[in-house]
């Protein structure tokens, strides 16, 4: 073996960096994917949520729901977004995700509860994200014993009873009685599978057509812009929906999900999703020099995605920061869209306002693709 010789190989790791100075697209995704990852997993992400949305169902405001209340919202764990409303009111937004939880206290709640009758106390959350509820739940239980040791003396001074509670606490979990990980996670991967896919296929679209030298021939033909694109972006489409049947079958043959809304409005709703992301990889596509920077790019654009959505982590539990970036994302209100229709029975009134923000996305992202393509080689 013959002995190395060190000119040569400076020479070459010179080389190296010089052309790595020369791929500012390249060493700015090597030193922006891990900033993006330490920021968003060291700040953004909390595996314990805090503040989720709490709506209240009460007759009166007596000194023991008061009381209740305080340490609920004293905990972190609960913020009442909607204080004063009605049970049928309180199940909408349950349903329409605008809450978490809902408390209720029943009719003659303090009478009964002064009387020693121990009423119930019902705390409904949503089920169909337990990791965000979980520790709140448990937190809602230890809250009965100190309202117990706090007003027991002063209701009952001769108590015999081991139970110091002045009240039951009652946890139930709607869309997802078996509080099964599986109703949660199976229904959001078709959102996260056509995200990962339908960016980066199509973020090679262009830039292969130019690496082959296959795009003269695209230019000499009659084609506008949106042609192309629309030629690009169309079987796609059908690959997309193909994913989505088998996520579908796979998930109820697999993990018994069964869809209580429409299976047509769950197709329908798919549209939009999956051209924003056709659109989103096409406009990367237009944006990098070769199919390496546009795969980059895709990446770049998928891992925000994922951990900010509430995919993996409850988006009700990151700081309003990462919300507002995260409502920026197709995916994120994709899968409220997706999640509502399987697990909740949304109808169309219910979920409408999200694809308003996917269909503005779409748009705005096509409109960057069709000004950046290119008309010529240069």
């Amino acid at each position: 073996m013959k002995a190395i010789c060190w000119t040569r190989l400076v020479a070459v790791i010179k080389k190296e960096f010089k052309q790595m100075s020369r791929d500012s697209v390249t060493f700015g995704m090597m030193i922006g994917i891990p900033l993006i990852q330490l920021i968003l997993i060291g700040f953004a992400i909390d595996l314990n949520p805090r503040n989720l949305p709490t709506a209240v169902v009460m007759q009166q405001a007596d000194p023991i729901t008061l009381d209740i209340l305080k340490r609920m919202q004293q905990s972190k764990y609960f913020v009442f977004t909607h204080p004063h409303t009605n049970l049928a009111d309180a199940k909408k937004l349950i349903r329409t995700n605008k809450v978490k939880f809902v408390v209720y206290f029943p009719p003659n709640f303090y009478r009964n509860a002064v009387k020693g009758l121990q009423p119930q106390v019902l705390l409904l959350a949503d089920g169909s994200d337990p990791i965000a509820s979980g520790r709140a739940l448990m937190v809602f239980a230890d809250i009965s014993y100190l309202v117990g040791e706090n007003r027991l003396p002063d209701l009952w001074p001769v108590h015999t009873s081991n139970d110091s509670r002045i009240y039951r606490p009652v946890t139930l979990s709607a869309f997802n009685p078996g509080i099964n990980t599986a109703f949660h996670i199976v229904p959001a991967l078709m959102g996260v599978v056509l995200t990962m896919t339908m960016v980066i296929i199509t973020a090679l679209a262009i830039t292969r057509e130019f690496e082959r030298g296959t795009m003269e021939m695209l230019l000499s033909t009659p084609l506008r812009p949106l042609e192309v694109m629309l030629g690009k972006i169309i079987p796609y489409i059908l690959v997309g929906y193909v994913q989505v049947g088998l996520i579908l079958i796979l998930g109820k043959l697999l993990f018994a999900i069964t869809m209580k809304g429409s299976l047509f409005l769950l197709l329908l709703m798919c549209l939009p999703f999956i051209s924003a992301n056709l659109a989103m990889g096409l406009t990367f596509s237009t944006l990098a020099k070769n199919q390496l920077q546009a795969t980059q790019s895709a990446m770049f654009f998928f891992l925000p995605s994922i951990l900010l959505s509430g995919f993996m982590f409850p988006f009700h539990g990151m700081p309003l920061w990462a919300q507002y970036l995260g409502n920026c994302l197709p995916l994120t209100h994709f899968l409220i869209i997706v999640r509502g229709i399987i697990m909740r029975g949304n109808g169309w009134t219910d979920i409408y306002p999200e694809m308003i923000y996917i269909l503005i996305f779409m748009f705005i992202v096509m409109a960057i693709a069709l000004r950046r393509y290119r008309h010529t080689l240069d």
